[in-house]
């Protein structure tokens, strides 16, 4: 999947929002598409689907393709829960305990991959 938004400014976005977490929208859509895409990046496949509404969603995972119809694995959070865990303030089991992250079918465990840019890293 070629990358729809450049690295420089989806770090730069997950960056601000980093630093305010009330960031303008055009911000965090940013950041989520960003970091999304870096997901696909790092865990590349297409068993699992991950939504974060309204920003984006992203195929990732190895395993079965998924082709038609409801995915084998579906993984759906808001925008805040989603960052939060792309840079290690919750982490994936705490996330899932609270229902902030809702998630089905095999492989629908992400625990592996997160935090995938830690704060410090992603700070600037």
């Amino acid at each position: 999947m070629p990358r729809r938004v450049r690295p420089a400014d989806g770090e730069s976005a997950l960056a601000a929002w980093c630093t305010d977490p009330t960031a303008p929208r055009a911000v965090i859509a940013t950041a989520v598409r960003y970091t999304l895409e870096e997901l696909a990046e790092r865990a590349p496949g297409h068993s699992v689907e991950v939504r974060v509404p309204p920003f984006g969603v992203v195929q990732c995972v190895a395993g079965p393709r998924h082709r038609r119809g409801t995915p084998p694995a579906v993984i759906e959070t808001d925008a805040r829960t989603w960052l939060g865990l792309v840079v290690g303030d919750l982490t994936w089991e705490d996330a899932r305990a609270s229902g902030s992250v809702r998630a089905g079918g095999e492989r629908a465990d992400l625990g592996a991959h997160l935090p995938l840019i830690p704060r410090a890293a992603s700070a600037g």
